[in-house]
């Protein structure tokens, strides 16, 4: 009898409220007007998501090139380095850091990939608001957004990358949670906001539902909405997370 080698082992977990998506299983997936890139769809539909949440890997001769027409996405540049080609000819460098938020009605083009690029992306149908048009595009990078305190907590620091708040033509928002090492959420979150997000630096505890996971740079999780949510950040370093949430909308059509 030939030897066989078990390779069955994976440390993702999909439940009917969460998911947490560690990278061991992922597949690439092929789309129209993305190519020589490998893309894993994350989080989508599919599995009970309102979004979707996508991960490409492109060659240097890579190109993303698109046009929303009822879908807005948010490009955020995880590794490494491209050139993104907007409407009317204009051109930005995106680093590590930077990110895009392409509207609907708008198109895009990605080209010029430094080598091992890695790019997140955030898709979400857009809810248009009685009395505001769709937002405009915006290009900026994490270092111009400002760090503010969260629950009154210094060791944990908010940044929001879409000025939701500000701007109720928003029906997403992006933010980047820091927690300085041993900080954690002063409480166990449940609301109907869907999350989806990806851990880009150091590790920690999660709590969703009932079950508790070991997370850690790389990581994605899926959560629900009122799907009960807490972290608390372990090691030396920060535990850092870029995430989505649904915003600025009644839940049910007036």
């Amino acid at each position: 009898m030939k030897n066989i080698k078990l390779t069955a082992i994976s440390t993702t977990v999909f439940e009917r409220d969460h998911a947490l998506l560690t990278g061991d299983g992922f597949v690439n997936s092929v789309y129209p007007g993305w190519t020589d890139c490998e893309v894993n769809v994350v989080i989508n539909e599919a599995m009970g998501a309102d979004f979707c949440q996508l991960l490409v890997t492109p060659e240097k001769n890579g190109i993303l090139k698109g046009q929303n027409i009822e879908t807005q996405i948010f490009f955020y540049v995880v590794e490494g380095s491209t050139t993104l080609q907007l409407d009317g000819g204009q051109t930005e460098t995106l680093t590590k850091g930077s990110y895009a938020y392409i509207p609907v009605g708008k198109s895009y083009l990605f080209n010029g990939f430094e080598p091992n690029t890695q790019i997140l992306t955030f898709h979400k149908k857009y809810e248009l608001l009685e009395g505001y048009s769709a937002p405009d595009i915006v290009v900026s990078h994490e270092s111009k957004i400002d760090q503010t305190i969260y629950c009154d907590d210094p060791n944990l620091l908010m940044q929001n990358l879409l000025p939701d708040q500000e701007n109720m033509a928003f029906d997403m928002a992006i933010n980047i949670f820091t927690y300085n090492p041993g900080a954690n959420l002063p409480f166990v979150e449940t609301h109907i906001m869907e999350h989806g997000l990806m851990y880009l630096q150091g590790q920690g505890i999660y709590r969703l539902a009932d079950k508790w996971y070991p997370v850690r740079k790389g990581d994605c999780i899926w959560m629900a909405p009122y799907c009960p949510q807490w972290f608390g950040a372990l090691g030396t370093e920060p535990a850092i997370y870029i995430y989505y949430k649904n915003v600025n909308r009644f839940p049910i059509q007036p």
